[in-house]
């Protein structure tokens, strides 16, 4: 598989909306009503009373974007010069880097509601959600763990070998929902299913599904597949889980699913070109730069966010409208929509106390490199690079290992093609060439 040197910025554009809509999807779809005793509350959903808002979950359910623009990402990294086993150590630790700063968080937290007379019940449901975004790491990581046997699939299977997830993962649903299989069965779909679009996004790097036809095969057929299996197979509607109903899309990912999953990869793939030209604007690529840095605080945070206005308006102001109400009508959706932006504003302070709390002790350079860094991506560090040549510098000053190896002298630009007889152009920045081409 190649070793790309360019950043692709349609992909951080891709992970910046899959953030965007897991965000904006809880904030919606997460509701806390306060019906009980003194600081009780319990956790509902709106899709729970209003199931014809189920659509709202085919926009806003993005995880099958996040595993495919994963898949491509692990699927970069791999670089047959370097053993696996180190530069997966680096990507985990990267990963696991804000966690202990979310966790440690929770302990006086839940404490201090404890204190504050909130019932056993209501903090366990406040600390569930708060680390509920866990699961999806603890996925990620484990795909990405298999990113060389898949890719080596990929390289022997083709397209093929996601026809094969997705069939396992319909003997899987057949077992469990028609022929009478234990319950815990279904949850070997969490690596059948996610694995279709981390398989793809593997593919992807190399080249594959980068046509228009590729992309609209994947939506259409997804799409078609996905409103067959609800309409006839007994799925639920809703692409994310609903409390209190028999079966649910997510936990543990269905046929359905898969089947979505697959509809939004399609989407991924027409949307890469139009992305790649709207990254090559200035402000448009410093806002997607900014949204991947702070994607991991973002991720992980903003349950906290909302658990946080929830709970602090309720002791200081009573119950309110749109955060305390029974979501049972149309209008508690108008009426938690202005508390959209009090959530962005909270999160925002939590990702400024949390970076604070848990920066590495290395800073990292801002710009194409500095983006790596999310969810556990390296940079490319050509030979001679101005960036290669500041780690080589600064592991030698920080280890006073052979001295003499120490460069002396930074190179002025990063490299690149030199014009006859002139000096090599400076490349730090783009516009990046287009992917090359497929017939898939």
């Amino acid at each position: 598989m190649p070793e790309p040197r360019e950043r692709d910025r349609a992909v951080d554009a891709l992970r910046a909306l899959a953030i965007l809509g897991v965000v904006l999807g809880h904030w919606l779809v997460t509701a806390f009503v306060a019906d009980g005793p003194a600081h009780h509350l319990r956790v509902t959903s709106p899709l729970k009373a209003m199931p014809e808002f189920a659509p709202l979950s085919w926009v806003l359910q993005t995880l099958a974007v996040f595993f495919f623009v994963g898949g491509y990402s692990a699927a970069r990294g791999l670089r047959p010069a370097e053993p696996w086993t180190p530069r997966l150590r680096r990507r985990l630790a990267r990963l696991a880097r804000p966690l202990p700063v979310l966790v440690l968080a929770w302990v006086p937290v839940a404490a201090a509601l404890s204190w504050a007379g909130f019932p056993a019940d209501t903090v366990r449901a406040l600390i569930k959600l708060a680390l509920s975004p866990l699961w999806f790491l603890c996925v990620y990581a484990a795909l990405t763990a298999l990113t060389p046997p898949v890719a080596a699939a990929w390289d022997r299977l083709g397209l093929w070998g996601a026809v094969l997830l997705t069939g396992a993962t319909a003997a899987i649903d057949l077992g469990r929902f028609a022929l009478g299989a234990p319950g815990w069965t279904g949850w070997a779909t969490v690596l059948t299913a996610w694995l279709v679009p981390f398989y793809l996004g593997i593919g992807w790097a190399d080249g594959a599904l980068r046509s228009r036809r590729a992309g609209l095969v994947l939506l259409t057929g997804g799409g078609a597949a996905t409103a067959l299996l609800v309409a006839f197979a007994g799925y639920p509607a809703s692409m994310v889980g609903v409390p209190g109903a028999a079966v649910s899309n997510l936990s543990p990912p269905t046929l359905a699913a898969v089947a979505f999953g697959l509809a939004q990869t399609g989407l991924a793939v027409l949307l890469h070109g139009p992305l790649t030209r709207w990254t090559r604007h200035a402000g448009a690529r410093s806002a997607v730069s900014a949204a991947n840095r702070s994607a991991m605080t973002i991720f992980l945070w903003h349950q906290t966010a909302l658990m946080a206005v929830t709970v602090g308006t309720l002791l200081t102001l009573g119950t309110v409208d749109g955060l305390h109400d029974s979501p049972g009508r149309p209008v508690w959706i108008l009426a938690r929509l202005p508390w959209l932006a009090v959530f962005a504003g909270v999160l925002t302070l939590f990702g400024l106390a949390a970076a604070s709390a848990g920066r590495p002790r290395r800073p990292v350079r801002e710009g194409v490199a500095g983006l790596y860094c999310l969810w556990g991506d390296d940079p490319p560090h050509p030979p001679g690079s101005l960036r290669s040549s500041l780690v080589e510098r600064r592991r030698c000053r920080r280890t006073l290992r052979r001295p003499h190896r120490c460069p002396d002298r930074l190179p002025d630009r990063l490299p690149g093609p030199r014009a006859p007889g002139g000096p090599a152009p400076d490349v730090s920045e783009g516009p990046w060439p287009a992917p090359r081409p497929s017939g898939w």
